[in-house]
């Protein structure tokens, strides 16, 4: 299904990058403006670690931390697992399915250049996935 290269996934992408000394308020503003669910927290040029909505959520808002004076160093995931740019797609959703999140780095040669989502998948590959349910259907109905 997922086989695509992650970097033709990636390849129009425009990074969404942050300082560890940013606040979660100034982060999640970029990120709604963006329409992206997380923000990659550079530290000198290196990736230091990944926020995500849902560490807004469970290490913000749930431990009732002030979003106007939290920083994200404070409340990152950090040294995020990264994936290889010519890794398919598929390899992506395993680690986030294994892992338990939603966003995986993606780096080339050492260097950071973008990011995929769990939702990235749900573009070319749900049209593909409903085509070959509507055709299993077909052959179950045919074999009756």
């Amino acid at each position: 299904m997922p086989f695509r290269a992650i970097k033709e996934v990636i390849r129009h992408q425009h990074l969404l990058q942050a300082p560890p000394t940013m606040t979660v308020s100034d982060a999640a503003a970029l990120m709604k403006k963006r329409h992206v669910g997380a923000i990659l927290v550079m530290k000198r040029q290196e990736l230091a670690g990944i926020f995500t909505e849902r560490d807004a959520v469970f290490r913000v808002l749930a431990t009732h931390a002030n979003p106007d004076s939290t920083q994200l160093d404070e409340v990152m995931t950090p040294a995020p697992q990264t994936i290889a740019a010519d890794r398919p797609l598929c390899h992506a959703l395993h680690i986030m399915y294994e892992g338990g999140f939603r966003h995986v780095p993606v780096v080339e040669n050492g260097k950071l250049v973008g990011m995929v989502s769990a939702r990235d998948a749900l573009s070319s590959e749900l049209a593909q996935f409903e085509s070959d349910m509507i055709e299993r259907e077909h052959i179950a109905e045919i074999l009756g």
